[in-house]
């Protein structure tokens, strides 16, 4: 393995092991503060390291958005799937909550076909149908005592795929700083609404109230270790090719189930993790298929 390949992959496993770091951090303010007034406050903190970093390397160009339409449709899709998982946080397993979430590929695919015109290969239904298996065999527990709360991860999944697509269109139209950025900066409206929404009503877990200095501390903790999160696994993907880092990403499960285990005792059942073995087995399906179709991806 080339060395170059060597550190894109390190830089991708510490990305998707921060992002699991910063989801056991949320979780334990679980009944202290609502998911959406987390979400608020780690948004606000991260856009705005974000956006002092941009002004620094790019200055005013940085800041300027091509494609508007599709630049919205990028920060109300991340805004809703953030208010959503952190939300499941509060009330799953994180590693039940982070399974789910990995349906998102697969729905992505369907959306492209949707939208984009791109063709449904019959290894994407059936990654798709892997997936859903996984997911009503994981949900089995949690649907029974959380009632509609336990899909707030499939709608997490659902707002990161149609980001996925607006990813696609937008591609090109500045750096990946300033997509990072642009696409926080357009979330914050939506989880500030969301905020109030939920403040406004009446309903006690999302009162906002004044937080103690260690909840707020424990949202920037979560901003830097998910903007960071974030960067690393940019810098692996440029260094090593999507193909090879895709994988990867599993390793944000295996983290979750150890945090969950050891911080909060969620030791899921042998059903639930079999559920999430086949929500994997779906999306390596996907990935091995783009493989194979697309060759000039994993060079």
């Amino acid at each position: 393995m080339r060395q170059n390949d060597s550190h894109g992959l390190l830089f991708a496993l510490g990305g998707f092991s921060l992002l699991s770091v910063g989801d056991a951090a949320i979780k334990t303010i679980a009944g202290a503060w609502p998911g959406t007034a987390v979400a608020l406050t780690r948004y606000t903190i991260g856009t705005a390291m974000l956006g002092i970093l941009l002004w620094r390397r790019e200055g005013r160009a940085g800041f300027r958005l091509l494609r508007l339409r599709w630049h919205l449709l990028r920060g109300f899709a991340v805004g809703i799937a953030t208010v959503a998982f952190f939300s499941a946080l509060f009330v799953m397993p994180i590693a039940e909550a982070t399974s789910i979430t990995f349906t998102s590929p697969m729905l992505t695919a369907l959306l492209a076909a949707a939208f984009l015109g791109e063709r449904l290969r019959p290894v994407s239904v059936a990654a798709m149908v892997l997936a859903f298996c996984g997911v009503a065999i994981v949900l089995r527990p949690s649907f029974a005592a959380l009632g509609l709360a336990a899909l707030l991860p499939l709608l997490s999944a659902l707002g990161m795929s149609f980001l996925m697509l607006g990813n696609r269109v937008v591609a090109g139209s500045g750096s990946a700083l300033a997509m990072q950025f642009a696409v926080a900066a357009l979330a914050l409206p939506v989880i500030a609404a969301a905020t109030l929404v939920g403040h406004w009503s009446g309903l006690p877990q999302y009162h906002v109230g004044a937080p103690d200095w260690s909840i707020l501390a424990r949202c920037a903790i979560v901003a830097g270790t998910a903007t960071t999160a974030h960067w690393l696994v940019f810098l692996g993907t440029e260094r090593t090719g999507v193909a090879r880092v895709a994988p990867m990403s599993y390793v944000q499960m295996l983290m979750a189930l150890g945090l969950g285990w050891a911080l909060f005792a969620d030791r899921p059942d042998w059903i639930a993790l079999a559920g999430a073995a086949v929500i994997i087995a779906g999306g390596l399906l996907l990935w091995w298929s783009g493989r194979v179709t697309e060759p000039s991806m994993t060079d």
